[in-house]
């Protein structure tokens, strides 16, 4: 074996190399000669060699590649400086062997050793250090799949980003467990499609750290090729993009919050225009109209009308008190709210409703039990909304109430559908949330409560949705 591989070296490698079996290394007399160094084959192994012998600078890709030849059988060459008796570092090329030794019948597997010319030392080894550079500042390491062999690789810096240790072998098998859930669909379809039809793929995509953390990445991904035009392989990178995109995020997130600050600041100066101006008019015309009858009795009416319009404009003063509190409630408030807690407490309010009504409430928080809100705002919500189901419920069938919690793309969710009577959505649907506004002919209709709950959920940075067709049934979907 020995003899194959001295076969292969050049006159000027001074048979110089390793040799790897079973985890295991023999290293040449020409090793040490190379180097001055007195012969110790005991004492040394690839650790050692690393402490002793290889420049710190080196050692990181050198580590990677030597774990992504000994595991993966993946080829290199570097270049490399080591120490000679002497203390000075000298260059050489470490380049990898690994075919079949004919004559033993085994695989050979060794890294030989060759002295770097000096007129090219100097712009390898800047290209390289260059290289290196670029990777880790740039947060970018790369990986690689070999389809014939079934395995996978990663370099040292795609480890770093990903938090698993330099000897860590990635698995093509679970391979999908590398990317968060919300993301896996994805990265299954990027993959496949690489690999299916060659479509090269730029994506970032949100990966799963060793210690379970989520990070995004931006992952580049092209096939690889052998002669005959198949792909055998698919070649990469990651980059650790996750500080740039938490920071455009919450930026998002913040111009969203101050663009529905602006609209409910609009709609509620609207609001108060409207609603006191309505109730002043009619307060002069009634005004108006006293002046000018002579009946006592007409003139008893018309103060009786006054006080239904004073009686009116203080609730409507009332309610636009509650919106203001609801806007100005700060964020201390909120403390972790359980979702099934919440709604015992509304079952036991609303018990004897429930029960004259013949409606069923069905629950699930399993996926999601609970957020961090303000637990008068959680009860009022869930209170309005269930109230408006049995409120607006199908005279023909028994109202069934189904609410349920989850976690979609890393945020929460609270749907309360019904099988009530509906609403027609192109007609009603932009002025559902209005305050005073009604859409069917029930006696106790407001107006009100909607409006409520949509000012509570907005103040808090959060989103209502709805969904109704009539004769089936509403669905509100809030995102918090």
């Amino acid at each position: 074996m020995i003899k194959s591989i001295e076969n292969n070296s050049t006159n000027n490698l001074e048979k110089s190399f390793w040799l790897i079996k079973e985890g295991s290394c023999y290293w040449s007399l020409g090793f040490f000669k190379i180097l001055k160094k007195k012969v110790d084959n005991e004492n040394m192994n690839f650790q050692y060699f690393l402490d002793n012998y290889l420049k710190k600078e080196d050692r990181s890709v050198f580590i990677n590649n030597y774990y992504g030849f000994l595991n993966n059988d993946i080829s290199f060459t570097q270049v490399i400086k080591i120490k000679n008796k002497n203390d000075k570092y000298r260059e050489f090329t470490a380049k990898t062997i690994n075919k079949l030794d004919e004559n033993a019948n085994e695989l050979i597997k060794a890294i030989c050793f060759k002295k770097k010319k000096i007129k090219t030392v100097k712009k390898v080894s800047s290209d390289l250090f260059y290289y290196q550079e670029t990777l880790e500042m740039t947060g970018t390491g790369s990986w690689y799949v070999d389809f014939l062999k079934q395995k996978s690789y990663w370099d040292s810096q795609a480890r770093q980003i990903l938090e698993y240790p330099e000897n860590y072998i990635p698995s093509v098998s679970k391979s999908i467990n590398y990317y968060a859930s919300e993301h896996q669909e994805l990265a299954m379809k990027l993959f496949t499609e690489c690999g299916m039809s060659g479509k090269a793929f730029d994506n970032e995509i949100k990966m799963l750290t060793a210690n379970h953390k989520k990070i995004w990445v931006r992952a580049i991904g092209k096939p690889v090729y052998n002669k005959k035009q198949e792909i055998i392989g698919l070649r990469g990178v990651f980059q650790n993009i996750d500080e740039a995109k938490t920071k455009e995020l919450t930026l998002k997130k913040t111009s969203e919050v101050i663009a529905s600050q602006n609209s409910r600041l609009f709609n509620f100066a609207h609001i108060v225009s409207h609603n006191l101006r309505s109730h002043t008019s009619n307060l002069s015309l009634v005004l108006e109209l006293i002046d000018n009858v002579e009946s006592n009795q007409e003139k008893f009416e018309l103060f009786e009308s006054i006080r239904e319009i004073s009686k009116s404009l203080n609730t409507t003063i009332d309610h636009l008190n509650e919106v203001v509190t609801i806007q100005t409630r700060t964020y201390n408030n909120k403390v972790q709210t359980h979702f099934n807690d919440t709604l015992d407490i509304i079952k036991t309010s609303i018990g004897h409703i429930l029960k004259e009504t013949n409606s069923t409430i069905i629950s699930n928080f399993d996926e999601l039990k609970y957020i961090d809100y303000i637990p008068a705002y959680l009860e009022s919500i869930l209170l309005n909304l269930i109230t408006n189901s049995i409120k607006y419920k199908h005279p023909e069938r028994n109202t069934i109430i189904t609410i349920k919690s989850y976690i979609e793309d890393d945020n929460n969710y609270l749907t309360i559908s019904d099988n009530g009577i509906g609403l027609d959505m192109e007609k009603f649907g932009d002025k559902l949330f209005g305050m005073y506004k009604t859409f069917h002919r029930n006696s106790d209709a407001v107006g009100i409560g909607l409006f409520i709950t949509k000012n509570q959920i907005e103040s808090l940075n959060g989103q209502i949705f709805v969904e109704s067709k009539v004769n089936t049934g509403t669905t509100f979907k809030i995102k918090f």
